[in-house]
């Protein structure tokens, strides 16, 4: 589905109307990892940009990313206990009802005192107590979905509302609207051609020759480490410049204990702004991270995909769109090595009409409006 494809996007505002000196409150609710902060944060810089004076606050737990990201992003966080909803009898499950009233209570609060017009929940842990609390106050509910198996607290929140966006056209939840991946402005208006050369340069690249971008994520960049360390010799010997984003932490060292070099290959542990990575690389090797996976399609990027084998195999059927689409290869994490590597990647990163034509097919797949659908339902769901 491409940008204006979506029936159920709702229209958005006319500069100059009524709508944009209303008061606005909303609370965003969800945290834990980047799959769900960052969703919200675009979610909320959409509405922001409608609503310069929009009251946003987001709810949190105080161990994950939410901490620095949201306070960062220029938004007031509040906390709430981590609810996990246990799948098997256990003790977690016996302290269940306890928990859940008294983190409910906690959510009424929060959307009483931050006179809530909406809630908005991306899924995670906080997410079932805020949306119990919003059903009981009458707050309206809008619920994101971001991955292609749809998590327990938000087919809670979906039981609710009418009001549900999903990034991939696969998720089965309750009153499911494709909307795509909330993403941040930088990256959902990428020129990957005007940007490139200026994308290399600040990253450390030549500016011309074919380009490997590797980067594994925190969780899931051991295995991407090793193959790719092992296969530098004939990744220069065919004339690719490798960027390896290893992971904070995770520095691949060579044989002294110093970080590994070679000869076109430059490592790094983090990149501050993927929208450089995504214009630079003729090729992406990743991991399929819900959020990787719809920005990759969104900028029109050829990628090789490896998904995590953890969970139920969600980041395999992330993938499954874009490679039924011709526009990304997928490998099973087990059979990743420097072997596949030279057999595949390198002849695919050499191969200049085949990465135009898996670019243009991951492009037909993506969604760059997806905060800006997101904030249409949020001024939907709160008569505004």
């Amino acid at each position: 589905m491409t940008n204006n494809d979506n029936p159920n996007t709702v229209e958005a505002p006319v500069q100059g109307s009524p709508l944009q000196e209303s008061p606005l409150s909303v609370v965003l609710a969800g945290g834990g990892s980047a799959g769900h902060v960052s969703p919200l944060l675009a979610i909320a810089a959409a509405l922001r940009q409608r609503f310069p004076a929009a009251a946003v606050t987001a709810v949190g737990t105080k161990d994950g990313l939410e901490t620095t990201l949201v306070p960062a992003a220029g938004h007031e966080l509040v906390f709430i206990e981590r609810i996990p909803l246990p799948r098997k009898p256990s003790l977690d499950l016996v302290k269940l009802p306890v928990r859940m009233r008294r983190a409910v209570s906690t959510a009424k609060k929060i959307l009483r005192d931050s006179r809530a017009d909406v809630l908005v929940g991306v899924g995670g842990y906080v997410c079932t107590p805020m949306y119990l609390a919003a059903k009981s106050l009458g707050v309206p509910i809008v619920v994101h979905e971001a991955n292609t198996t749809a998590g327990l607290a938000n087919k809670v929140g979906a039981r609710y509302t009418t009001y549900v966006g999903t990034a991939f056209a696969a998720t089965k939840i309750r009153h499911a609207h494709l909307v795509g991946m909330p993403m941040r402005r930088a990256i959902a208006t990428l020129d990957r051609d005007k940007a490139r050369a200026g994308a290399r340069e600040r990253l450390g690249l030549a500016v011309d020759g074919p380009t490997l971008i590797v980067t594994g994520g925190s969780l899931g960049a051991l295995r991407l480490n090793q193959a790719v360390a092992a296969s530098l010799e004939a990744l220069a010997a065919a004339g690719i410049q490798t960027l390896h984003i290893t992971g904070k932490g995770k520095a691949v060292a060579g044989s002294d204990g110093s970080p590994l070099t070679g000869e076109l290959y430059r490592q790094v542990e983090y990149v501050d702004g993927m929208e450089d990575v995504y214009a630079a690389a003729d090729l992406l090797l990743c991991r399929s991270g819900a959020g990787t996976v719809s920005e990759v399609a969104a900028v029109g990027l050829p990628a090789v995909f490896v998904p995590l084998p953890i969970g139920n195999g969600e980041q395999a059927r992330n993938a499954a769109g874009l490679l039924e689409a011709g526009a990304a290869l997928v490998q099973p994490d087990a059979s990743l090595d420097a072997q596949w590597i030279q057999d595949n990647v390198i002849p695919l990163c050499l191969d200049v009409p085949r990465l135009d034509r898996m670019g243009r097919a991951a492009a037909q797949l993506g969604i760059r409006d997806a905060a800006d659908r997101m904030a249409d339902m949020v001024l939907a769901a709160g008569g505004k």
